[in-house]
């Protein structure tokens, strides 16, 4: 049947038996890459019973134990860095430096949960605070769910499934991933990898497919948390699903990138436009919207186009290259549309993109109408819309009128604007002078409104995928 993408579970790839599936096509060349199967009831309760089993049998693991795994997993991703750098940049067009940074991440940040896990505390807790309490110990400690199904999307296949991974294994559970179609060859190379560092086999399955795929895995009555980075529309569908479950979701943005007249302007016209169109926009946390002061706005556009231009539109494989192709010819289309939308209701185009098959260069609109769907949807792609603001207040007003909240950026000299936007502006993080794609990894990273839910980053991942509980102890006397 050609090269085909299946499940892995318990250690070892899934042979597909005839199952239903579909092709993969390559956003750079049009061709078809692999076909990928679509995980049935079967398979999925296989790989999540495979989870439990194997999580029951390690769940008394010890914590230097779990951090030797970790190491391990660690040193054997960056042994094969290269290859998955060469998966991201084939099945997504994500230029070749930026997906080479990616792959860098996977080890470091497995390492930053072992430094993490050597580090974690109890809580000892005075219970004769209360007068009944006298004579008692208590302590609180940190114990793994169980099994955590992580469903990832296609844009940073490598980084979002370690992103999830690691904080779950370091917490002592196991996992069943489902990622999006382009991802499966990627985390299925981690499982490949994992069985070569001594990960014991169960803790990490993988169940391929699509939509139906990540449904079935979130209904199933053994996953205990879920964890998806994604679409509203797929939290909605996958929460229906789950049930009463610990549910974690990053979702979607239009993110605001707040220009102030006291900003340096060419600092800030580099910032954002690395963080509209590098990787051709699609991150959750792209520049989408720039809303600059009355006094600088028309300045700021004038630099704005400039570093845009200086971008690298081309082939991904080519290192100097920072724009390279989007996901699909569907998905650059659909971006296009959000142009053409908003010069038709009255906005000006300060910098026409170009469309050739999956290939979007960067686009630049100004003053769009508020009926403009660039306004109000998520655009994930390399278009930007400018609009100006009276005044700070009249700028948080209009980067608040957003359906989400995931992370935003403001570029000012003061102090006192800097404290404000801390308050005001609606969104789980907001850097000053700094655009809003910046991210490391200690931070708590997550969103509010329709941006979602929890928290990722090292220490609050852990959190997220471990439950408290607590042990009272009466001395006998």
């Amino acid at each position: 049947m050609g090269r085909h993408m299946s499940a892995w579970i318990d250690g070892k790839a899934v042979e597909p038996a005839g199952g239903a599936g579909f092709d993969l096509v390559s956003p750079l060349t049009g061709g078809t890459l692999y076909r990928i199967i679509e995980s049935d009831d079967a398979t999925v309760d296989a790989a999540v019973q495979s989870a439990r089993r194997a999580y029951v049998e390690n769940r008394r693991s010890t914590i230097a134990q779990r951090a030797a795994w970790l190491e391990a997993l660690a040193k054997a991703f960056e042994q094969d860095a290269a290859r998955i750098t060469d998966m991201i940049v084939a099945t997504i067009g994500k230029p070749r430096r930026a997906a080479s940074f990616e792959a860098s991440r996977v080890g470091a940040f497995m390492r930053n949960c072992v430094a993490e896990l050597l580090t974690q505390r109890g809580e000892i807790l005075p219970l004769d605070s209360a007068p009944t309490g006298a004579g008692h110990l208590g302590f609180a400690r940190r114990i793994p769910y169980g099994v955590v199904a992580a469903i990832t999307p296609f844009n940073a296949p490598a980084n979002l499934l370690v992103q999830k991974l690691a904080p779950a294994l370091a917490t002592g559970n196991a996992i069943v991933a489902k990622p999006h179609p382009t991802g499966i060859e990627v985390a299925l190379a981690f499982a490949e990898l994992a069985k070569r560092a001594g990960l014991p086999d169960g803790l990490y399955n993988v169940v391929s497919g699509d939509r139906d795929a990540a449904v079935k895995l979130a209904a199933h009555p053994g996953v205990s948390v879920i964890s998806l980075t994604g679409g509203i529309a797929a939290a909605r569908a996958l929460a229906v699903a789950a049930g009463p479950k610990k549910f974690c979701a990053e979702l979607g943005s239009n993110a605001a990138n707040l220009v102030l007249a006291d900003a340096n302007l060419e600092d800030a016209a580099s910032k954002i436009a690395a963080a509209a169109f590098e990787a051709s926009g699609q991150q959750c946390i792209s520049a989408q919207r720039i809303i600059v002061e009355q006094p600088v706005f028309e300045r700021f556009v004038e630099l704005f186009v400039a570093a845009a231009r200086k971008l690298t539109v081309g082939d991904p494989q080519d290192n100097a290259t920072d724009v390279g192709t989007m996901v699909s010819v569907a998905a650059a289309q659909r971006v296009m549309n959000l142009v053409t939308d908003a010069e038709a209701k009255g906005a000006r185009i300060a910098l026409r993109p170009e469309l050739a098959g999956a290939y979007l260069s960067p686009g630049i609109i100004v003053q769009a109408p508020g009926t403009a769907r660039v306004l109000s949807e998520e655009a994930f792609g390399p278009i930007v819309v400018v609009q100006s603001a009276r005044d700070l207040g009249d700028a948080l007003s209009q980067a608040n009128d957003s359906r989400f909240g995931l992370q935003g950026a403001c570029f000012t000299s003061s102090l006192d604007t800097a404290l404000r936007i801390a308050e005001d502006f609606d969104c789980g993080s907001v850097w000053i002078n700094e655009a809003s794609r910046f991210r490391l990894d200690m931070y708590p990273f997550g969103g509010v409104k329709d941006s979602g839910f929890g928290r990722e980053g090292i220490r609050y991942a852990m959190e997220e995928y471990s439950q408290i509980k607590f042990v009272g102890l009466r001395a006998s006397r």
